[in-house]
């Protein structure tokens, strides 16, 4: 008997070094667990109301041809039903047959002052995710599962929709193109604070589990009038339950501009959120969460992406372009005609 708790005590002393070691070193500015809980937000926070203002569609009743047109193009949020169906990942996903397949594997929930990734074993972080109470959890946010000989398995689960296939970064090759897909997991109060993705792509956000909460804004909102300061935010700026606490009850005043009001979502497990490029967006898990979600270049938002690599990544662009003038032509064509001023 005083083995088996001797041993239950060492489980539970590493667990703890563990979560504290990765702590520290993906927020060494929250100070112990008077930083991680400064808010009290396990306690006391209550989210306003939210609304679905964004338009829901059937996977199997909009063709590739009608999605572009209605929502690509004019590049409008939409949240799409059904298009999870026919995947492993609901069966796989769920935290029984996660912990069993991956418990071992390490996943990336942060990054060091250096750029380094912050990993937990799948064990550790499921523990902390059922346990915690910190004011906006550690979040798994990995991008590197699919190179990875075990995780790598997580491919196999999901199918990427239709509706996003034609992936022109792909032609840059697997280890040129910029980070692209992420497999996510985090209990509630954990999740992203408000951005832009990069390089002018666009995003979707498959929910395989959970409940996520969404604030988008159009391309046109100024970023300091969506930005939580420092003087609100202090070291917890940058996270989506401090936004949802100071700057969501803003814009539900009258006085907020109407050109700037967000679009909101409550994503349910099933559901996939569209992301056009250049549109602001924050999510809140809501309650324990599972999704994958990949950014891409498509031909319809490839004259942005286009200019926004030549500007910002020079070299990748050249390796690129080279690769669509052999593969795809007319792409090529595209981006000769991009006004890059």
């Amino acid at each position: 008997n005083g083995s088996l708790k001797k041993m239950a005590d060492n489980k539970d002393r590493r667990f703890r070094c563990r979560i504290e070691d990765a702590k520290s070193r993906a927020r060494p500015e929250l100070k112990g667990v008077e930083g991680w809980t400064r808010f009290a937000f396990e306690r006391n926070f209550t989210l306003l109301e939210g609304q679905n203002t964004v338009d829901r569609i059937s996977y199997t009743q909009v063709s590739t041809e009608e999605f572009i047109k209605r929502f690509e193009r004019p590049r409008l949020p939409v949240v799409i039903r059904g298009s999870q169906d026919s995947w492993q990942a609901s069966k796989k996903w769920n935290c029984e047959r996660l912990y069993k397949k991956y418990r071992n594997q390490k996943f990336k929930c942060g990054e060091d002052d250096d750029g380094y990734s912050v990993k937990l074993k799948m064990k550790y972080y499921m523990q902390y995710m059922n346990t915690t109470r910190d004011d906006s959890p550690l979040y798994i946010f990995d991008g590197s599962f699919g190179e990875h000989p075990k995780k790598c398995k997580l491919l196999d689960d999901y199918n990427i929709p239709s509706y996003f296939r034609d992936d022109l970064f792909a032609y840059a090759g697997e280890k040129k193109r910029p980070p692209y897909r992420w497999f996510v997991m985090g209990p509630a109060r954990s999740g992203t604070g408000i951005h832009v993705d990069p390089l002018g792509t666009s995003a979707w956000n498959a929910l395989v589990h959970g409940c996520k909460r969404w604030a988008l804004f159009p391309p046109t909102t100024p970023k300091e009038m969506v930005s939580v300061t420092k003087e609100v935010g202090g070291n917890q700026r940058d996270e989506a339950i401090v936004w949802f606490s100071t700057i969501y009850p803003k814009t539900q005043l009258p006085s907020w501009p109407k050109e700037y009001y967000p679009l909101e979502i409550m994503q349910e497990a099933g559901e996939t959120v569209f992301v056009p490029g250049g549109w602001w967006h924050v999510v809140l898990n809501v309650k324990n969460s599972v999704a994958i979600t990949q950014n891409f270049a498509s031909p319809t938002n490839f004259p942005v992406v286009w200019h926004k690599t030549v500007r910002g990544r020079s070299k990748l662009s050249r390796i690129w372009y080279r690769k669509l003038k052999k593969e795809r032509p007319e792409i090529a064509e595209i981006a000769d005609s991009v006004d890059l001023d």
